[in-house]
């Protein structure tokens, strides 16, 4: 079932953490964050909204990258219930699909909980003080890939975050499928 997420809180404060990539390896947000600010991504490999979408959030990932955005992807999905999203699947769909960014697992789902993901997709654009700017979609993808020449909100909204500090005004929440959450 496809969720969308409200839109930016703005002022919210980054949340510091530290996750294991798919490779066991820990990544502290402290080595993550960039001097231009900070982009937050909830994904998964199941979901058929990133699957559709992925070539696009590397692609942007990246470029913002080489602004001074630190860049991160995490996924907390339930890893009993969809084993395709499991640490060693993580860690081939980064290398696929040649991320620069870490791809980490939220196992406890403690990170996903205290940003509020809600599905995957889930962006979260933070300026360099580290104050959500931007929470809202890639482009206008759905399930299937928009088109080629859809405009990118995500990179635009960005990209105005680290050169004035601040996101824009106006948002479209991102759509994707439900963090799929542990049983209580």
């Amino acid at each position: 079932m496809a969720v969308s997420p409200p839109v930016c809180d703005f002022g919210k404060p980054l949340h510091s953490f530290a996750l294991s990539d798919g490779s066991g390896k820990l990544h502290d947000l402290k080595d993550i964050k960039g001097s231009n600010g900070t982009l937050v991504m909830f994904i998964c490999n199941h979901c058929p909204y990133v699957r559709s979408i992925l070539d696009r959030v590397v692609r942007d990932a990246h470029a913002l990258m080489d602004m001074g955005i630190g860049v991160v992807a995490i996924s907390a999905n339930d890893v009993q219930e969809y084993p395709q999203d499991g640490p060693e699947h993580m860690a081939e769909l980064a290398r696929q699909n040649g991320f620069r960014f870490p791809y980490l697992y939220d196992e406890d789902q403690s990170v996903a909980r205290l940003f509020g993901a809600e599905c995957t997709p889930d962006f979260f654009g933070y300026n360099a003080a580290g104050e959500l700017q931007y929470r809202g979609r890639l482009d206008a993808s759905g399930r299937n890939a928009g088109p080629e020449d859809a405009r990118r909100e995500l990179f635009e909204a960005i990209k105005l975050i680290a050169e004035t500090g601040q996101g824009p005004a106006d948002q479209v929440a991102s759509m994707g499928c439900s963090i799929k959450w542990k049983a209580p």
